[in-house]
């Protein structure tokens, strides 16, 4: 059977809506028999042998004839998704219902296809040498093709970081502000037991000592509990003068993770800004924290790449990556996992 290239789709006539599209879920009706095929269906047709040619172009010649936009990475997550077991469709207009901008696919749960309401996925396919906007993250799959043409696919979403901590903090707290922290001489148990500020100092002796993040006295400071000299204000400039710019937008998230009941505390050692935990009874029986949080300027830009070493390495200690994407001010979530199909 033989197709023939119309715009940007390959028309089938003959038999080829029971051939095609009823039987395997490729292509579209177009009404009696015919159906149009988009190019990578039409090239994986060809692949397969149930397509002889198209304008007499074999398979070869039409994926020569069609490099450029990114064909060839889309021929190939099409086929490696083929021959997990699912059918897919082009994610754009006139094939589904809502096309989602930026993504290139959706797939339909196994056992289903073009010709059910139900998506599995959106797939966005790239090349690990395209950049990608942060924006452009959630509710989608990645499907990044590498330089050796294997694929990784990861799921992105965005997240409502919710938690259930309650704190019980005193109404006043007292602190100094040295060079990069706050200390607290002889805190209510509470501030670190129960609501897991700060971290005391060394073995507790005779007098109880509790260090406070800038981050963390800073949050304090702005909900009235904690008073230092020069305020508030003191704390964000000396913030300010340690990392710049930084300061603030990590300020921003953490404080509206602790608005949300979340606690956050230093991701240091695992290359993030915070790992999380939402639910704090006590630090006696604290739990594994659940997520490492990143936070980025809200215009940032990825690689593939370097998305790849952050979910990994948070596979790698059993956790969520988030990125917290903020201006300073407003915060939005975007959360990646590694996804097998």
């Amino acid at each position: 059977m033989d197709g023939r290239l119309r715009d940007d789709e390959v028309v089938v006539s003959g038999d080829a809506r029971q051939r095609y599209y009823d039987s395997r879920g490729y292509g579209r009706p177009l009404g009696g028999d015919d159906v149009a095929l988009s190019r990578v269906e039409a090239a994986h047709l060809l692949f397969r042998g149930d397509l002889d040619s198209v304008d007499g172009a074999g398979f070869r010649e039409f994926l020569q004839n069609s490099t450029g936009d990114g064909f060839g990475a889309r021929f190939l997550v099409y086929a490696d998704l083929r021959e997990r077991g699912f059918y897919l469709s082009p994610d754009r207009k006139g094939w589904v219902p809502d096309p989602l901008p930026g993504s290139d696919f959706v797939v339909y749960p196994r056992g289903d296809g073009p010709w059910g309401d139900d998506l599995l996925y959106r797939v966005r396919v790239v090349s690990e040498r395209e950049s990608l906007p942060a924006t452009e993250l959630g509710d989608v799959v990645l499907a990044v093709v590498d330089e050796e043409s294997e694929i990784t696919y990861f799921e992105t979403e965005r997240p409502d970081p919710t938690g259930d901590t309650e704190e019980h903090l005193p109404a006043r707290l007292e602190g100094a502000l040295l060079a990069d922290n706050v200390l607290l001489w002889d805190p209510p148990a509470a501030v670190h037991e129960d609501a897991f500020y700060g971290q005391p100092l060394g073995d507790r002796g005779a007098v109880d000592v509790l260090q406070l993040s800038l981050l963390e006295a800073a949050h304090l400071a702005a909900e009235g509990v904690l008073s230092v000299d020069g305020g508030y204000d003191a704390i964000v400039e000396r913030g300010r003068t340690v990392e710049g710019e930084r300061f603030d937008r990590r300020l921003a998230v953490y404080r509206t993770l602790r608005e949300e009941d979340v606690v956050p505390k230093t991701g240091f050692k695992f290359g993030a800004d915070f790992r999380t935990y939402a639910d704090v009874e006590s630090v006696e029986n604290l739990g594994h924290s659940e997520n490492l949080v990143r936070v980025l300027p809200a215009d940032y830009v990825f690689s593939p790449r370097d998305l790849a070493l952050d979910v990994r390495l948070a596979h790698g200690v059993r956790k969520r990556m988030v990125f917290a994407l903020t201006d300073g001010e407003s915060v939005s979530w975007v959360g990646v996992n590694r996804l097998t199909p």
